[in-house]
């Protein structure tokens, strides 16, 4: 089975400052679309979608320009700054682009848990949703809570929560991320991507084992045509190689109906992102 990667990156130090790095980040190394297409192609994945890095407009346009040029990245999903009042008109300019397919804030790093929820950004969340395009909740469990009150707000929000939500695995907590998350797949129609797991575990001694009841948890809280899987490189480099997240994605899917697997492995993201697939491979 081809399969898509729903969450990938790419990074140009010399453009700009990822902050979020760490001065000393052994991330601290260009990551370019010729890297990652020998290694999809290695790992039988298919197409990718490119996620924002930088909080800035001039990062989305360059991954904008990326996903003209290369035939695996099918959409972008950048940044735009949600509390501006004139966000609709920047989305209106971005959207000029057929790759563009959402946007996301780095809510994670807000020193308020509840930042997205108080600080206007809700309305810039309602010209998203009048675009209809995909909103990214990049969020840890202290997030959580305020995303249900969010999705009241702009219900017909087509949404996803990234990295099942950072939950502590290398604390071996499941608490209160599982009942915090519980509320949250109650949303109607909110996606989770299955990402990000490698790097929240013991980034030198993790082990499926230790992952697998957390993924076990989120395929019971949502149906599986509301999971996609994705690899977060480079971001996994930390911990594991690109193949080895792979191949650990479609071992913890094992025990599920093979349907079920085409749906996380692919079509969940297929039909999420609204990708034109068509596009030939080595064009």
């Amino acid at each position: 089975m081809k399969i898509v990667d729903s969450h990938q990156h790419f990074w140009d130090l010399s453009r700009f400052n990822y902050e979020w790095m760490g001065a000393d980040s052994p991330l601290r190394v260009n990551r370019s679309p010729s890297e990652l297409r020998s290694l999809i192609n290695a790992a039988n994945v298919e197409y990718t979608v490119l996620i924002q890095a930088h909080s800035s407009v001039e990062e989305t346009r360059w991954l904008l320009e990326i996903a003209n040029e290369q035939n695996f990245v099918l959409g972008v999903t950048g940044w735009v700054d949600l509390t501006d009042p004139k966000v609709g008109n920047v989305l209106d300019r971005l959207q000029e682009n057929k790759y563009l397919k959402g946007v996301r804030h780095i809510w994670e790093d807000e020193s308020d848990p509840s930042w997205l929820f108080t600080s206007g950004a809700v309305e810039g969340l309602k010209e998203v949703q009048r675009r209809d395009l995909i909103y990214e909740f990049l969020v840890r469990p202290p997030n959580l809570k305020y995303i249900p009150r969010i999705m009241e707000q702009v219900p017909d929000l087509r949404a996803v929560v990234d990295h099942i939500a950072k939950p502590a695995i290398s604390e071996k907590k499941r608490e209160p991320w599982l009942s915090d998350l519980g509320e949250v797949a109650k949303c109607g129609d909110l996606f989770c991507k299955i990402s990000g797991m490698v790097t929240e575990a013991d980034h030198l001694n993790w082990s499926i084992d230790e992952l697998k009841p957390y993924v076990n948890d989120v395929l019971e809280l949502f149906d599986y045509d509301r999971l996609m899987f994705g690899t977060d490189w480079p971001v996994c480099t930390l911990a594991a190689s690109y193949e080895s997240v792979v191949q650990v994605g479609q071992t913890l899917l094992n025990d599920i109906p093979e349907e079920g697997k085409a749906l996380i492995l692919r079509d969940t993201a297929i039909d999420f992102y609204r990708l034109d697939v068509p596009k030939e491979i080595g064009s």
